[in-house]
């Protein structure tokens, strides 16, 4: 199956690449970061990378993991990190980037279909990535957030020695060739000698694989799971969700999506929704007055009001009960008393 990224072992650590759109061929984020939770705690990266973007929501879940690492992580721009890969490469302890390679950082975009409300979710959502993408660009060139937004704002295209000098990457080594199979046209400020040296490009991205061990004939056919690797995938998952309820400002739906494994597409997918309720809930509240403080501590005595309702048509009812169980069995009692007396013959 064709996919955006590799992982290959080295004798001392592992090497990433990143050499396609992120997120694409039906691959999220959640299974990069189970192979990236498999290596040692401690394991020096090198993290290549050569994308036009993709999808954002993986992009700070990537970046997010790459931070958690302990090990060193080294950032190799190979040709292109735009959009989102850009803002993964800042997870780089260490970024290297060849003389001719570029860096693009643009604010965030998004599609949606659907309700005012829908827009509105997503505009939220978008707002709160950008916010994230500004941090952390800022925490690694040393920039001003207010410098970095007006970067991000007009889709500003570096070179490396710009990089260089403006705090976005460490080191600048020999120009590369560049090969691409992706699109860079789509954005807005391409710098034309980029678009061009992607189309003259005439060699596939040759993105590196595991390679796959000979067969073992005394191997058992169905190995038993790796406990290990399979806890591992696990914490990478409940870490990933965690990050993506924060970012959503929803944290308390993280405990329901880990019961339910569900996946990471469909987890945004609900948080975009659970915005979008909820932002029409205070729209709703606030035309009929209930959005201020008074209004909140009415709304939640009518709730205890309610919640005692409740448990007195709860007691009625269990009352009820009893006393109609004590007259059918009182009923029965005399019945059979009646009937005692009847038969038994007694005076």
């Amino acid at each position: 199956m064709k996919n955006w990224y590799s992982i290959c072992a080295l004798n001392d650590g592992a090497e990433i690449s990143i050499y396609d759109e992120i997120g694409t061929y039906g691959v999220s984020a959640k299974t990069f970061l189970a192979g990236i939770g498999k290596l040692p705690d401690k394991a020096p990266l090198i993290l290549r990378l050569n994308s036009p973007g993709g999808s954002v929501f993986d992009a700070v879940a990537i970046y997010n993991a790459l931070q958690r690492h302990a090990g060193k992580v080294t950032v190799s721009i190979d040709g292109i990190a735009a959009s989102a890969a850009s803002y993964i490469a800042m997870a780089g302890d260490e970024i290297i980037m060849p003389e001719n390679a570029s860096l693009m950082i643009h604010d965030p975009s998004g599609m949606v279909m659907g309700t005012a409300a829908d827009m509105r979710a997503m505009a939220e959502a978008l707002d709160k990535i950008g916010a994230s993408l500004l941090r952390g660009y800022a925490a690694k060139s040393g920039k001003a957030e207010k410098d970095i937004a007006e970067l991000m704002a007009k889709e500003t295209w570096l070179d490396a020695a710009e990089a260089l000098e403006m705090g976005f990457a460490d080191t600048m080594s020999e120009p590369v060739k560049i090969a691409a199979s992706f699109d860079v046209s789509r954005f807005q400020n391409t710098p034309p000698e980029i678009v061009e040296a992607v189309k003259a490009a005439d060699e596939p991205v040759v993105v590196l694989t595991e390679p796959e061990p000979n067969p073992d004939p005394a191997a058992k056919p169905n190995p038993d799971p790796d406990p290990a690797a399979i806890r591992c995938e696990a914490m990478t998952y409940a870490k990933t969700v965690a990050d993506l309820c924060h970012l959503a400002d929803q944290p308390h739906m993280a405990a329901g999506f880990l019961n339910s494994e569900t996946s990471l597409e469909d987890i945004r997918k609900a948080l975009i929704d659970a915005r979008a309720a909820e932002k029409g809930a205070k729209r709703a509240l606030a035309d009929v007055g209930l959005d201020g403080e008074e209004a909140a501590l009415d709304i939640r005595d009518l709730r205890s009001l309610l919640d005692f309702i409740r448990l007195v048509c709860r007691t009625a009812m269990q009352t009820a009960v009893r006393m109609i169980t004590t007259g059918v069995m009182l009923a029965l009692l005399a019945g059979v008393a009646i009937k005692m007396k009847i038969f038994g013959g007694g005076p």
